[in-house]
């Protein structure tokens, strides 16, 4: 597989194999950028900005609109895709192309709604005889940095509002899947994406990174991550807008007052909020705060479903759990399990290691200071501690570097509107897990979540700049 720039296949500065996570086989040897040709990229894109920014809205809107058609009709070798470079279950690797389809389709209705706004000039002194607008200009060159874990899908976050904008891209897809961005160059040239608009990189991000931050031709830069990556970008970025989405370690917090088949059902959502994919997103539920009352069975609940997922071969339909990304995510966790366990949590379930598979782990009694409480897991585990008074339970819940999203189970108004004034995350959800995400929702997260706001409308604002126009009248009358 080569890089794709200025719409030709570019041989890579060197090859690398890419093995598939679940059978270790070698799936595509992949192209990966120099540092040189990183900048190739940019310089082509910033030619490619001179006249893209000028194509109409319309087109823009009719670009994207293609392509998710032409990725809804091979979405079952898109989902294929997926499941064999990222391990991800074939049943979640195509509920992921439906959402990128829908993403696409909300960037191409938000090309054709990008409005300004008139501004009142009389409404200071001085401001007499002036008409004034405010009207929306692309940035320029997106630079956009993404994560295995939703290869479409986030990829389209940052592609298709940058587009939207009218603006030109230089993507660099994660290490382990470059298969399903590259797939994309496809699209859009079939599409009738302009060459040089969008320019896809495969590469190292310790080599990469910094050209592709600090680049004087980017104008902007889009990352999802982890958050020390995302602090340098930060640093390296200087007076560029970024947008950064970092991670979490979502809670959930349940009230008292559920009947056992209400309690049931709020375990069958945390569950899959918990272990759908392996735990691998952002918005997993990691920590669960369950009043005094239900903490006990709530846990029952938890093991039983977890005990009942099936592990295996991600293109087996029926197959739930599978590998984790890599040997080094699996033995972070392997560690992390241990220190928790070591300092007296206890395992309901779960938490044994096959190579890179682990599978499902409940825990109780996790010290907020173990890295299970306090980091991002990023695998398929859950810790489920307790309250008894409702103030506490948004204390436990805020008592994080993190802030993404927050989930709540309440059927007390004044409880919820409290989760909703307290939580200090960018997103609360009542009666819902915090893994919940529709695409043109606003999406992103305080303190070490990150900066910024995904959710296909939200993007094309932070990826455009507000341009003020003055027309003063009665000027040259005798």
């Amino acid at each position: 597989m080569k890089l794709w720039i200025n719409g030709d296949w570019v041989p890579g500065a060197r090859r690398v194999k890419l093995h598939n996570p679940y059978n270790g086989e070698v799936l595509a040897e992949v192209g990966y950028a120099s540092v040189e040709q990183a900048e190739l990229a940019i310089e082509t894109a910033a030619t490619a900005f001179e006249s893209f920014r000028s194509v109409p809205a319309h087109k823009r809107s009719s670009i994207l609109y293609q392509v998710a058609d032409l990725l809804e009709r091979r979405s079952d070798e898109a989902a294929h895709i997926i499941a064999l470079e990222a391990a991800k279950p074939i049943q979640a690797a195509q509920a992921e192309i439906a959402r990128t389809v829908q993403t696409y389709l909300f960037a191409a209705e938000a090309a054709r709604g990008i409005r300004g706004e008139t501004v009142p000039m009389d409404a200071a002194p001085r401001g007499e005889g002036r008409t004034a607008y405010m009207t929306r200009e692309p940035v320029g060159v997106v630079s956009a940095i993404t994560p295995f874990n939703f290869p479409f899908n986030l990829v389209a976050h940052k592609v298709g509002p940058a587009i939207a904008a009218g603006n030109t891209i230089v993507l660099k897809p994660a290490e382990q899947t470059p298969l399903s961005a590259l797939f994309l160059a496809e699209l859009f040239e079939e599409a009738g994406l302009p060459a040089g608009v969008l320019n896809i990189i495969p590469g190292e991000g310790k080599e990469l990174g910094e050209t592709l931050v600090s680049h004087p031709r980017v104008a902007f830069v889009t990352f999802t991550g982890s958050p020390d990556v995302g602090k340098q970008i930060r640093a390296m970025a200087g007076l560029r807008k970024v947008t950064l989405e970092l991670g979490s370690n979502a809670p959930l917090i349940i009230d008292r007052g559920f009947t056992e088949m209400e309690l049931a059902k709020i375990a069958d959502e945390a569950a899959i909020g918990a272990f759908a994919y392996n735990g691998q997103a952002c918005i997993s539920v990691q920590r669960i705060v369950v009043h005094e009352e239900l903490a006990e069975p709530f846990a029952k609940l938890m093991a039983e479903r977890a005990l009942a997922l099936q592990t295996g071969d991600p293109l087996h339909e029926g197959t739930a759990i599978t590998p984790l990304i890599n040997e080094k995510a699996a033995d972070r966790l392997k560690g992390w399990l241990q220190t928790a366990v070591e300092r007296g949590a206890a395992l309901h379930c779960g938490g044994e290691f096959k190579n890179n598979l682990m599978t499902p782990a409940v825990l109780t009694g996790v010290p907020e200071d173990a890295e299970l409480s306090c980091e991002e897991a990023f695998g398929p585990v859950v810790a489920i501690s307790s309250f008894t008074d409702w103030r506490e339970a948004m204390e436990q819940a805020n008592r994080s570097r993190y802030g993404l999203q927050a989930g709540v189970f309440t059927k007390d108004m004044e409880k919820a509107l409290m989760a909703a004034r307290e939580l200090q995350a960018g997103g609360v959800l009542i009666n819902d897990i915090p893994t919940f995400r529709l695409d043109h929702m606003p999406y992103g997260g305080l303190k070490d979540s990150g900066t910024g706001r995904e959710g296909v409308r939200y993007a094309v604002e932070d990826m455009t700049e507000p341009k003020l126009v003055s027309f003063r009248s009665g000027f040259y009358e005798i």
